[in-house]
């Protein structure tokens, strides 16, 4: 893993697939920490998106699951230095890192099986960011 440490949190469409990938985090000795919610009551994925995206810095990685991956994604981009990717494949997973420095990976509980959600998340956390001509397009992105 390129960063300390991975932060989770889902809406109540997210909760069966994240719990499921922090239980794959555990079997794999990943640093992770698990921020809601808690059941699959209905809540609202804003505030996990909001709870999350203030937590990430320069060590760690986020991921957010939704029904869909699209509201959590959308909510979470609505914070500086956050560059969250919707992938429901892995090599858009791979290209978010290495082309876009994405630090946030929001995936749709609704649309992915387990072992298709592992791999998008590994190949997320073990894909470094190319630089070069990215970074200036990143910092492009951070002016606005």
């Amino acid at each position: 893993m390129l960063r300390d440490k991975i932060y989770i949190a889902s809406d109540h469409a997210g909760y069966r697939l994240k719990e499921e990938l922090c239980s794959f985090f555990k079997e794999k000795f990943l640093s992770f920490e698990d921020l809601g919610t808690k059941s699959d009551e209905s809540c609202d994925y804003p505030d996990y998106a909001h709870l999350l995206a203030s937590k990430i810095d320069e060590n760690s990685f986020g991921i957010l699951i939704c029904g869909s991956g699209i509201g959590i994604s959308i909510s979470a981009n609505r914070h500086k230095n956050i560059r969250c990717a919707l992938c429901n494949e892995s090599f858009s997973a791979k290209l978010a890192r290495k082309h876009n420095d994405a630090n946030v990976l929001a995936l749709g509980g609704r649309l992915l099986g387990l072992d298709l959600a592992k791999d998008i998340v590994l190949t997320f956390i073990n894909t470094n960011f190319d630089g070069g001509r990215h970074e200036t397009r990143i910092q492009k992105i951070e002016v606005w």
